[in-house]
């Protein structure tokens, strides 16, 4: 039997494998789960001829206390162009060559032992 492969969005961060393939049991046996705990998000694969119904029935429907994001899961070659700038975070600017010394305002430069004070002398 053909599967196909839902996106389940915004989970409760304690769900379960078995949680989220009980949830889409009614629509067909579930081939697979995958869970994405620390995100939030998951994928059922269930029969293609039962997923746009399970779809309907399952997106916007609240379990847990948060209402669920269901919806064909689209193959990874066709995710957001965001996800392939340079630079990461969304935001202009990065790169660049490093700043010299030690980063901080006012110069530095590398840090001597507590020791070498040159010829100051010691500092009591």
């Amino acid at each position: 039997m053909a599967s196909k492969s839902l996106y389940v969005g915004n989970l409760p961060y304690d769900v379960t494998e078995q949680d989220l393939r009980t949830l889409f049991e009614p629509w067909g046996p579930v081939a697979e789960t995958r869970l994405i705990a620390s995100r939030g998000f998951g994928f059922v694969e269930v029969p293609v001829e039962k997923s746009a119904d399970a779809i309907t029935a399952m997106n916007g429907k609240e379990y847990k206390g948060r209402a669920l994001v269901v919806n064909e899961a689209r193959p990874r070659s066709e995710r957001s162009p965001f996800r392939d700038r340079d630079g990461g975070g969304g935001r202009p600017g990065g790169g660049g060559p490093p700043r010299s010394g030690s980063g901080r305002p006012g110069g530095g430069g590398q840090r001597k032992g507590r020791r070498d004070r040159g010829d100051r002398g010691p500092r009591w």
